[in-house]
């Protein structure tokens, strides 16, 4: 089998660069000097997925998403990462279409909280990823772990948040503040962690900014794509 790592990419490219970044540092960290990470990066026009995403056509975004996670195995990945939690919602699909395993994220995190002993995760995300049910059913089923949500008003802010600033550059003290007032109020509702179930969210917040322990979807991901990298990963345990 392959080892190399097959990254789609570009949604947004912000949190994808933390990937390339987050990767290559781990890498280097496991194996000194001038190691890297053998990696194949196929980055789309946010734009065009964000439209489809808007028009509730996730078919057609499933469509394009499983095209580019074909021309990477073609390419010579041996194994394919979708670097953002919301078009999880396809990954299933996507995954039925490939020969070679789909590192699935919502799997990595609850491998990470079963571990820390976390059962009621405060869920981050986008609108899609907080309202749809694809990432709270799958932490459920596979992990017994009942993930929260933040309340309506919240769950607007945290969206408009990720995609008017995080996603285009921008990092403000008013946005992390108000990402600390809703991470506050669900401690207060009995949440025991928190997850950054969006791959930007760790541009704005650490984990000083809550009392809760924090999980950072993106930087577990590529954790997972390095153990991947050297052979060390349960495929059976976090592949879709």
């Amino acid at each position: 089998m392959s080892r190399t790592i097959g990254l789609i990419g570009g949604m947004s490219w912000e949190s994808t660069a933390v990937y390339y970044r987050a990767i290559n540092e781990m890498v280097r960290e496991r194996r000194g000097g001038l190691a890297s990470a053998d990696i194949l990066l196929h980055s789309v026009d946010f734009s065009e997925i964000v439209a489809l995403q808007k028009a509730g056509r996730w078919d057609l975004a499933a469509a394009r998403l499983t095209a580019v996670a074909q021309g990477l195995v073609r390419a010579g990945a041996g194994s394919i990462l979708i670097c953002t939690n919301t078009m999880h919602l396809v990954a299933d699909e996507i995954a039925r279409a490939l020969p070679v395993p789909l590192i699935h994220i919502v799997d990595v995190a609850g491998h990470a909280l079963t571990a820390a002993g976390m059962r009621r995760p405060l869920l981050l995300a986008t609108r899609y990823t907080m309202e749809e049910s694809f990432y709270r059913d799958r932490l459920r089923a596979r992990f017994g772990i009942e993930a929260m949500v933040p309340e309506a008003g919240e769950r607007t802010d945290i969206h408009d948040i990720i995609f008017d600033e995080l996603c285009q550059g921008v990092v403000t003290a008013a946005s992390r503040l108000r990402y600390r007032e809703i991470m506050a109020a669900a401690a207060a509702r009995g949440a025991d962690s928190v997850i950054l179930g969006c791959t930007e969210i760790g541009l704005l917040v650490r984990a000083e900014d809550s009392t809760l322990p924090m999980f950072d979807s993106t930087l577990l991901h590529a954790r997972a794509a390095v153990d991947f990298l050297d052979g060390a990963l349960d495929i059976g345990r976090v592949a879709a």
